[in-house]
């Protein structure tokens, strides 16, 4: 098949051509580029690829278009986007993204059915005969060691012991299996040990990028606007920043001093959905708070009998026509309760992506 005959081929390959031919003598390695665009390498490299291109956002094309309408976003590093451009730059901007959304637009169109997996009217609910992999974070051996039987030869050996968010993933796992009696239901450590048709599956992530490796690594491979921030140490609040138009927010838990203890008031959790990098017909889903409240919360948010309709009917319809999108929300804890989050209350809510237009 020709390029001329497969639109996202030819915008993959445009793409290519934009960084290594845009400016003679001058190299713009994959590298440099996701530092302008703040992404990783993997996306960059998904975009261009000649065998089966992932297709970029609408405002990635934005991105790229500003970049290499002048060579000032290449005069030194880190190469960055130039806010303001000249009369001159700014007319080969115009034209160099209507070319590069002619040619997503053509791609888009051509996108045969099923390429994505399919929705439904319940986000906990996949086709039959198709894997489901939850993938559970796993305690650091610091404190994995210090728990009783949890050593395999230990006759009262625990193997769940390994898991950080034991709460979270029988809430998940249950339900999971009751709305897909059809397929196989699998629960896998975070610590990078999937099997490639796991990898594969759809993907079901407990947990944030300090104990469950798999989530940092799909992260690494998809294009959002959120990043979690690390928690080196156990006393660590750490949040969620979220960049947006130049713009950077950070929502973070509420914690209070109770007798010399800190006591957690309010988590912020982060449920985000899309297909899934290493499969486009299969989804990869994250439920994934600062601290382990936050991740039941997000998880009960979509099977707590009382509020998991009214949160789905929310996302099919806020997010209609989106196969990626995500929510931060409050999780609230009262003496030590977590309290399901209603996603239909706006005080709940702290930010959702993308924007829509009503």
């Amino acid at each position: 098949m020709t390029s001329a005959e497969d639109p996202a081929v030819e915008l993959a390959r445009r793409l290519r051509s934009l960084r290594k031919q845009a400016w003679p003598g001058k190299r713009i390695t994959q590298e440099w580029l996701a530092q302008a665009f703040e992404v990783s390498v993997p996306l960059i490299s998904s975009w261009e690829r000649p065998r089966d291109p992932a297709l970029p956002p609408q405002h990635r094309l934005d991105a790229y278009a500003t970049f290499f309408a002048t060579v000032r976003s290449a005069e030194r590093q880190p190469f960055r986007l130039i806010d303001e451009l000249m009369e001159d730059e700014e007319a080969r901007r115009v034209s160099l993204l209507a070319e590069l959304t002619e040619l997503r637009n053509r791609a888009a169109e051509a996108t045969p059915a099923g390429s994505t997996a399919p929705a439904t009217d319940n986000l906990w609910r996949f086709p039959d005969d198709e894997n489901i992999t939850i993938v559970c974070s796993e305690l650091p051996p610091r404190l994995f060691a210090a728990l009783p039987f949890t050593d395999p030869e230990d006759p009262d050996y625990v193997e769940s012991y390994q898991y950080s968010d034991l709460d979270s993933l029988l809430e998940l796992h249950g339900h999971v299996r009751a709305l897909n009696p059809g397929n196989n239901v699998q629960i896998r450590g975070g610590s990078l040990s999937l099997l490639p048709d796991e990898y594969t599956s759809h993907l079901v992530l407990l947990g944030g990028v300090d104990w469950n490796q798999v989530t940092a690594e799909v992260l690494h491979r998809i294009d959002l606007p959120i990043r979690q921030q690390a928690r080196p140490e156990d006393s660590d609040t750490g949040g969620f920043e979220v960049v947006g138009n130049g713009v950077r927010e950070t929502f973070r838990p509420v914690l209070r001093e109770v007798g010399g203890r800190r006591v957690l008031e309010e988590d912020v959790a982060h449920f985000y959905r899309s297909p899934n990098p290493f499969n486009r017909k299969r989804t990869v889903t994250i439920c994934n708070g600062q601290f382990s409240r936050g991740t039941l919360g997000v998880v009960r948010a979509l099977t707590d009998a009382r509020f998991r309709d009214r949160n789905n009917a929310h996302v099919l319809s806020r997010f209609a026509g989106h196969d990626t999108f995500s929510i931060i929300s409050r999780v609230l804890v009262l003496q030590g309760s977590v309290v399901t989050p209603d996603w239909t209350i706006p005080e709940i809510l702290l930010h959702e992506w993308p924007v829509t237009t009503t």
